[in-house]
């Protein structure tokens, strides 16, 4: 498709959004601020790629123009035809972010994320995997500059969690975290197998976008609060003192519990950001049905058979089974270097929805 139009499109509804945004009536309303702001960032971002898309499309001219103008195998030739490989490779990256750049924007993708992993089947080793996920997102929490805060947990006897829920915040989160949701598989050799026999275990990820109080009204005849002591580590001041937070929605039965932090309001707090964005989940998938169909498809209920990604350990084998994709670097992924996978995902994802809307 011919980008060019897009591309000034892009540039003129920039000139658009600075003009705007050099209004003093606009800073008198914080939240048309905001929405300009991350328009404009947004914008900003395209048109250098655009710009970057433009030259790396006439540098391809000027390398094909050369490659017909010489002797096939000169030299000049063969270091044409490598520059001509780059180029097309970037050329293809920057169409597909400038594509991307044309569907609508995901609010969402721009929210901070509250993370639930589960022990599914497998018994303790699932615990134990669960307690690895977990680590992995914290690893790539801390690559990416994002602030990973713990919620609530609850430990296993072998030191791994049965659930453990937590916040990531920082920019672009929920973007790329969206397609960690699912059942993950391990495939190893627990630590009490005395035979050497491979063991298949699974834990359950949700991803979800962190609800704010606009999305979501509680009114407080719906809700029952009780607190209690938070047991586990924490020291004194957390086993001693009434810092445990649960929170019944009679009208959904949903239960949130938050007993990480030794604040017993801010476990509160963040007890009711998880039940808004719980709550946000339920009714956009009673509102959407493919997304409900799509969200049932990924997390499932946990058993062997219902997975998005198998980390192989004998193999040192990693495998998303959504866009068919095996890397043998299990080791660096578990250490948290995850957008190997995510990048692939993104792209998938933007393919898909490329092609389900003309352009």
């Amino acid at each position: 498709m011919d980008l060019r139009p897009h591309i000034g499109s892009f540039a003129k509804r920039l000139a658009e959004v600075e003009t705007a945004l050099s209004d003093p009536k606009v800073f008198a309303n914080n939240l048309r601020f905001q929405e300009l702001s991350k328009e404009y960032a947004r914008l900003k971002e395209l048109v250098e790629r655009g710009t970057a898309y433009l030259k790396t499309r006439a540098e391809l001219a000027e390398n094909r123009a050369l490659l017909d103008s010489e002797p096939s195998d000169s030299e000049i030739a063969q270091m044409a035809r490598e520059e001509l490989a780059r180029l097309e490779a970037e050329e293809q990256r920057l169409a597909l972010e400038l594509q991307h750049g044309l569907l609508p924007p995901n609010s969402a993708d721009s929210r901070n994320t509250i993370v639930e992993i589960r022990a599914g089947a497998g018994g303790s080793e699932s615990a134990l995997f669960a307690a690895d996920l977990y680590r992995m997102y914290s690893r790539y929490a801390e690559s990416r500059g994002w602030k990973l805060e713990a919620l609530d947990s609850s430990p296993s006897d072998l030191g791994g969690f049965k659930e453990v829920v937590f916040s990531v915040s920082g920019s672009d989160v929920f973007k790329r975290l969206k397609y960690e949701s699912g059942v993950h598989r391990v495939q190893r050799v627990p630590a009490t197998e005395a035979q050497g026999r491979i063991h298949t275990s699974t834990a359950t990820v949700a991803v979800l976008p962190e609800a704010e109080e606009v999305d979501v009204h509680l009114k407080p005849e719906e809700l029952e609060v009780t607190v209690c002591r938070a047991s586990g580590p924490g020291g004194q001041g957390v086993n001693t003192t009434d810092s445990a937070v649960q929170i019944l929605h009679k009208p959904s039965g949903l239960i949130v519990r938050c007993a990480d932090g030794r604040s017993q309001q801010k476990n509160k707090q963040q007890a009711f950001t998880v039940l808004r964005s719980r709550l946000l989940e339920q009714r956009i998938a009673q509102e959407n049905a493919k997304y409900a169909a799509q969200r049932k498809a990924q997390v499932g209920t946990g058993e062997r058979n219902e997975r998005i990604r198998t980390y192989n350990f004998p193999q040192n084998r990693v495998t998303d089974h959504r866009i068919e994709r095996t890397l043998y670097n299990l080791s660096a992924i578990l250490e948290g270097d995850l957008d190997c996978l995510i990048d692939p995902l993104m792209a998938h994802d933007l393919e898909e929805r490329l092609s389900a809307v003309k352009l």
